[in-house]
C-alpha cells in the first residue's frame, strides 16, 4: 500500500537523522539556549531577510497556534479566521480552551479577504454596545490554506492594510509554508512574507523535520515575554537542541526549499495525469495537496494499492479525496499512481 493521505507519514530527512545521531552524546544547555538553536535562529533570520526577528522553536502546529494566539490576545478578544481554518476545524477547540473565541469567516476557497476583515471590524464597532461582544483582536491565515490554495502578494498587502487600519496583529500558520512558497503560482518570497506579517511560523513537521515549528516574531510589540507563554503552554522543550539541530539542517544550503519544491513538482505531475483523464477537482490547488473527485468505480480501482484521505462526499456516486505528496514522496511511487490513474474506468 502506497500512502498519499498526508505529508507527515515519513520520519525525517536523512541529513537530519545523521545530524541528530552525530551530536547525540554531546552535552548542551537546555530550553533552546544552546549553540545549535542559536545557529538555527541565525539561518532562519537570514532566510527571512529579517535580522531583528525573534525566532522560537516549538514542537507542533497546534501548540504553536495556541501559544501565539493566547500570547497576542487580551482576555475579551477573539481571532478572525476562515471557517475552514485549522484552528477552527482540526484543533479540538484548542483556542477556545485558552478562553478565546475563533471568529470564523465564510470562504469557498480556504482564503479570507481584506474586505471580509474590514466588514467584521465595522460590524463589531457599530454594534449597540460592542463591549457585550467578543472583540476581534487579531487575524489568522494559513499559507497554504487547508485546501492547498495560496494568497497572492496583492491579497496579503490588502489584508495588511486593513490590519494596520484597525491595529490587528496578522499571524500566518505556515505548517506547509515551504509547499506554498514553492508553488508555481506563488508570487511572494519568504522575505516579502516576513515584511507583511507580525508573526508566522515555518513548519518543519510536514516539511522534512522529525518534528518542530519555527515561530518568527517580527512585530516589536509582540516579542516581549513570549518565552513565558511558551513555558505556560507546555512548549518549552528541555532538550531544545533537538529542534535547533533540525532547523539548522533544513536551512543550510536551502534544503527546506529543495525538498518542498520536489513535493510540489510531484503533485503537479499527479494533477496533470488527473486532468488528462478528465477528472474534476473539488478545488484548484497549486500546492502539494490535490483534491480530485472520483466516482465509485474509479476510487475502487485505486484503493487496493493507494491510500488517500477521504475529504468530502460530493454526492451518492462521487467522493472528493486528498492526494498529498511530501518531501519524501518517491518518484517511482508517483509513476505507479499515474499509471493506475491512466487505467481507471
Amino acid at each position: 500500500m502506497i500512502q498519499f493521505q498526508c505529508d507527515y507519514n515519513e520520519g525525517a530527512h536523512p541529513l537530519i537523522m545523521e545530524r541528530l545521531l552525530g551530536t547525540n552524546m554531546e552535552q548542551t544547555v537546555g530550553y533552546g539556549e544552546d549553540p545549535y538553536c542559536e545557529e538555527a535562529r541565525r539561518l532562519v533570520r537570514q532566510a527571512c531577510g529579517c535580522s531583528g526577528a525573534d525566532v522560537h522553536f516549538l514542537v507542533g502546529g497546534t501548540q504553536a497556534n495556541t501559544t501565539v494566539i493566547a500570547h497576542l490576545l487580551r482576555p475579551y478578544q477573539g481571532v478572525l479566521a476562515a471557517v475552514s481554518g485549522h484552528i477552527n476545524v482540526h484543533e479540538t477547540g484548542a483556542i477556545e480552551s485558552t478562553g478565546h473565541k475563533v471568529l470564523a469567516l465564510p470562504t469557498g476557497d480556504g482564503k479570507i479577504t481584506a474586505a471580509q476583515i474590514e466588514e467584521a471590524m465595522l460590524a463589531h464597532l457599530h454594534e449597540d454596545g460592542p463591549e457585550h461582544m467578543v472583540q476581534p483582536g487579531m487575524v489568522y491565515l494559513s499559507f497554504p490554506t487547508e485546501i492547498g490554495t495560496i494568497y497572492s502578494h496583492a491579497e496579503l498587502r490588502g489584508i495588511r492594510e486593513v490590519c494596520d487600519r484597525y491595529s490587528l496583529p496578522l499571524f500566518v500558520d505556515g505548517a506547509r509554508l515551504g509547499y506554498g512558497l514553492c508553488s508555481p503560482e506563488c508570487d511572494i518570497t519568504l522575505p516579502e512574507l516576513a515584511r507583511l506579517v507580525d508573526v508566522f511560523y515555518i513548519g518543519g513537521t510536514k516539511v522534512g523535520a522529525l518534528f518542530g515549528e519555527a515561530v518568527v516574531i517580527v512585530g516589536e510589540a509582540l516579542k516581549r515575554d513570549f518565552r513565558y507563554s511558551i513555558k505556560q503552554h507546555g512548549g518549552m522543550l528541555a532538550k531544545g537542541r533537538l529542534l535547533g539541530l533540525q532547523f539548522s539542517t533544513l536551512f543550510a544550503d536551502n534544503l527546506y526549499f529543495a525538498v518542498s519544491r520536489q513535493a510540489v513538482d510531484e503533485a503537479m505531475r499527479i494533477k496533470s495525469a488527473l486532468q488528462a483523464k478528465g477528472i474534476a477537482f473539488l478545488i484548484d490547488s497549486p500546492t502539494n495537496q490535490q483534491f480530485p473527485i472520483f466516482n465509485k468505480e474509479q476510487l475502487a480501482a485505486l484503493s487496493d494499492d493507494f491510500l488517500f484521505s477521504v475529504w468530502q462526499q460530493v454526492d451518492e456516486e462521487h467522493t472528493a479525496v486528498r492526494i498529498c505528496t511530501s518531501w519524501a514522496t518517491k518518484r517511482e511511487n508517483v509513476d505507479r499512481l499515474i499509471a493506475a490513474i491512466g487505467r481507471m474506468p
